[in-house]
């Protein structure tokens, strides 16, 4: 058993149900060593990061407890769970490189820590922390992933297309979910923030003289939450936690890339230093598709991986579609598709891929959201 607001923690202890099994999640366990001690025997009981004053790590301990501290010197909190792009951002008015996206992008290529077992193990409780965040997130939603290339332009007419997928998509009631990058990906993000057309347009114009990231991400960000002001105002972001069902894009990046910069359109981000970790629990959580944009090496990889579990799998049901756009670019340019009708030929997963040449071709292509 999982509790993670002191809320659930103050519940639990009125119940007095034993604490044996249960994990306290980051919390403040300031003044509550009297009421932990009145359970008596804590074996088993498993606190994980938060604050925990020496008195009550004491009294923990002496009982059987295991202790996870928090993580000092780390430029995460490991037990953190989901971001918004506020947390990412934060300290960019100095610089991208005073950011903590570009401090922990550094912290993780840092030579000396990358076989450190400890922060090893912070990388590997911080990326569990996402998944147990993101799983609780998308619980009962149709999601839709959409990949493609982070080289797209912001004034570019493909950029305004992907856009206009990712507002048609989060209006019809699916979950946009992208790698959470530059180019399409940001496009599909902004387009599924957006609440009208007028506001994609908008928010788009706003954006359009900063066309990309690679000549300088300070400026390439701030146009961009800027623009994102003007979208949903500068209410302070609804816990993540019960933003899950009316949230509209989802943006799961890595660090393994961080030359890319995570971009701000996004209701929450989950952000992994595994980019294995990553690209598996973005496919595997869009259960209502996937749409491949334009892209070249990184989108090939996530077509690959879409497709494993269609070829695998038993003829027990429609499977989610895999929608390629652009048939010039999925047959001439980067062939993938032809590879893919010849291992599809004779299998379920037949019936799942699609070409199309234009975007509008892909609604109707994808299940409708359950109600």
């Amino acid at each position: 058993m999982e509790i993670e607001t002191l809320a659930e923690l103050d519940d639990h202890l009125a119940s007095g149900e034993s604490l044996r099994g249960v994990r306290l999640q980051d919390l403040d366990l300031t003044g509550y060593g009297d009421r932990l001690a009145a359970d008596g025997d804590l074996t088993g009981l498993v606190v994980l990061g938060g604050k925990v004053p020496l008195p009550v790590a004491h009294l923990l301990l002496e009982r059987g407890a295991i202790l996870f501290p928090g993580i000092a010197d780390a430029p995460v909190d490991p037990w953190r769970g989901l971001y918004f792009a506020s947390d990412l951002y934060e300290g960019l008015e100095h610089g991208y490189a005073h950011t903590r996206d570009a401090k922990a992008y550094a912290w993780f290529v840092d030579a000396r820590l990358r076989t450190d077992a400890y922060c090893t193990l912070v990388r590997a409780i911080h990326d569990d922390s996402v998944t147990d965040h993101l799983d609780e997130f998308v619980f009962g939603r149709s999601v839709v992933g959409i990949m493609g290339g982070h080289a797209l332009q912001r004034d570019s007419a493909a950029y305004a297309s992907a856009a206009d997928l990712g507002h048609t998509l989060a209006e019809e009631g699916h979950l946009v979910a992208t790698g959470g990058g530059p180019g399409a990906m940001e496009a599909a993000n902004l387009g599924a923030l957006c609440r009208s057309r007028p506001a994609v347009e908008d928010a788009i114009g706003r954006i359009a003289t900063v066309p990309g990231f690679r000549s300088d991400i300070t400026t390439w960000a701030e146009s961009a939450l800027s623009a994102r002001l003007a979208v949903v105002g500068d209410e302070p972001p609804v816990p993540s936690d019960t933003l899950g069902p009316s949230a509209r894009s989802l943006g799961i990046p890595t660090w393994f890339y961080g030359h890319e910069p995570p971009n701000v359109f996004c209701d929450v981000i989950a952000k992994y230093f595994s980019n294995a970790i990553r690209e598996e629990g973005l496919l595997a959580r869009s259960n209502a598709g996937v749409v491949v944009l334009g892209g070249a090496a990184g989108t090939v990889q996530e077509i690959f991986q879409s497709v494993t579990p269609l070829y695998y799998a038993a003829d027990e049901g429609p499977l989610p579609p895999l929608v390629l756009v652009g048939r010039e670019h999925w047959t001439e340019r980067v062939p993938v598709w032809p590879v893919l009708t010849a291992i599809a030929a004779g299998r379920p997963m037949a019936e799942a891929i699609h070409l199309v040449d234009e975007i509008d071709e892909v609604l109707a292509l994808l299940p409708s959201p359950t109600p």
